[in-house]
């Protein structure tokens, strides 16, 4: 009598708990499916609502993993036509050509060939980057000597603190060595760079005088891919530079902004946490 009690009282649940069990087990069989939106039932505060919790996280981080990835490729084969048309083209006029048209035909196969390598590359590296949260390496960078070997690349002025971070030191340089090259791409020789501590922060700041970024478009410029109207068509690049920038900063726990100069410009402030 007295475990037909206990199995009475039990039962209502046990009953409940495996049906919880059993809608766990469909959410999962249903994203494993492809239902890349399917989440569970995170009701109640005992080990079955934290292990939903769980669940209701990854499938979040996957789902937007591989809606980026998809993006990302969608973007990288529309960029890719234009180049390969161009080199396509001037490979059926060079046996035709006259010495001099295949000097010139040489140069455009040569530029489109380094935007074809520079676009894969920025795609693996940006894929790569979607697929952390962190950086594994975590060297001590000094960022003012950093800079001015950057700086010294396109001729450009580095100054400030002698400060150091903590993080990637090739992700550091190649975020850096974008903000530059995009400076120099639509500044000219106006650039400068600054090293500075701003409270818990450490910034490094890439500043320039030319037409500068409307504000409505500010924030977009670090989207993948976006090109502001009428400027980066003309002045070339893959439209992932600054896009990647924002993931080399956030993967190091920091950010990046734009904001107008003071007398025109631009200036690209990558912020990292000082250590501590």
């Amino acid at each position: 009598m007295l475990f037909a009690a206990v199995a009475g009282g039990a039962w209502p649940v046990v009953r409940r708990l495996t049906h919880r069990l059993e809608a766990l087990k469909r959410g999962v069989e249903a994203f494993g499916a492809g239902n890349l939106q399917q989440r569970v039932a995170e009701d109640g505060r005992d080990e079955v609502a934290a292990l939903g919790a769980s669940f209701n996280r990854a499938a979040s981080r996957i789902e937007a993993l591989l809606r980026s990835h998809q993006s990302l490729l969608a973007n990288a084969s529309h960029e890719l036509r234009s180049p390969l048309a161009r080199l396509k083209m001037a490979v059926s006029m060079i046996e035709d050509a006259t010495p001099e048209q295949r000097q010139a035909l040489q140069r455009e196969v040569d530029t489109n060939i380094g935007e074809l390598d520079a676009l894969v590359e920025e795609v693996l590296l940006a894929s790569r980057l979607d697929a952390t949260v962190g950086v594994e390496r975590h060297d001590e960078v000094e960022l003012l000597a950093l800079a001015a070997e950057e700086a010294a690349r396109v001729q450009a002025s580095a100054d400030g603190a002698d400060l150091r971070v903590l993080g990637d030191e090739r992700l550091l340089r190649r975020a850096l060595r974008n903000l530059l090259e995009n400076a120099r791409r639509y500044a000219g020789d106006e650039v400068e760079v600054g090293v500075a501590r701003a409270g818990p922060k450490v910034e490094v700041q890439v500043a320039d005088r030319g037409p500068g970024v409307p504000e409505a478009y500010r924030e977009r410029i670090f989207e993948p891919f976006f090109r502001l109207p009428g400027h980066a068509e003309r002045e070339g690049g893959v439209g992932l530079g600054l896009a990647l920038v924002r993931q080399i900063a956030e993967r190091h726990g920091g950010s990046v902004r734009c904001e107008p100069r003071p007398g025109g410009g631009s200036v690209f402030t990558l912020s990292l946490p000082a250590p501590g």
